[in-house]
């Protein structure tokens, strides 16, 4: 399990995080969910060591670290050797074809065979829906089949915990569903997931647990159906703008 206690984070005289302590389950999908600015982003970024919060400690895979003290490189590497973090602008080598993209890591930092990694690059293709793909070139794929790519290619490192940052935020809502598919496959597959977005339905479906964050404090940390069933006047606000249904309403 990987736990984050009194997390906070600033960005010059702004603290974007104040205190933060939660967990994320193992073999389970953590949803991040809050308005825009929010924190959400920043807090799975730290996550990854893609920012570094001023305090707060963090557990994972044995490593107890506080923030508020150095942390080498070799940590930080060693800790991302068990996460692999999806963005929403991709990140696929655009001089790879799409196999050489998944197959670069496994190769060169988990150090399997060329023809193993290929094989599981191949089977991680199919899984993905984009198994005619292989010998293409990012510039030749549409924006969900890169998403869809960049999933397969941090599949292929076998991580403890996949982090993704608004997966589908860039894609218009028929390539989303592609994508949004391919998650909800692989949640139920128990791959430790947390995920980032602003797509309700999908949080619906896919979460085990959901954290809501507003103003860099967590106003909501719980299983899926207490957070949809909830009374709370501030989250029933939340869900019914994101929903539109005071606008079906009126």
């Amino acid at each position: 399990m990987l736990k984050v206690s009194q997390l906070t984070k600033s960005f010059g005289d702004q603290e974007v995080l104040h205190g933060l302590t939660t967990s994320f389950p193992d073999h389970q999908t953590t949803v991040i969910l809050g308005p825009s600015g929010s924190g959400k982003s920043t807090l799975l970024r730290s996550l990854n060591f893609l920012e570094r919060p001023e305090s707060g400690h963090y557990d994972f895979d044995g490593e107890n670290l506080d923030w508020s003290q150095p942390i080498g490189n070799a940590t930080i590497l060693q800790i991302r050797r068990h996460t692999e973090m999806v963005f929403q602008g991709y990140n696929l080598f655009p001089h790879l074809s799409v196999l050489k993209n998944i197959t670069e890591g496994p190769i060169h930092v988990l150090h399997h065979e060329k023809a193993a990694a290929q094989t599981e690059a191949r089977q991680l293709l199919a899984k993905v829906g984009l198994a005619d793909k292989a010998n293409e070139y990012p510039s030749q794929l549409s924006g969900g089949q890169s998403q869809r790519v960049a999933i397969a290619r941090s599949l292929a490192m076998h991580p403890e915990y996949i982090f993704l940052d608004e997966p589908t935020s860039a894609l218009d809502p028929e390539l989303e569903l592609g994508v949004l598919k391919v998650l909800l496959q692989i949640a139920k597959e128990k791959q430790s997931m947390i995920i980032v977005t602003h797509n309700l339905a999908f949080a619906r479906q896919v979460a085990d647990k959901i954290l809501f964050v507003e103003n860099g404090h967590i106003l909501f940390d719980g299983p899926n159906q207490d957070f949809f069933g909830t009374q709370n006047q501030r989250i029933l606000d939340f869900i019914s703008a994101m929903t539109f249904s005071d606008l079906a309403e009126n």
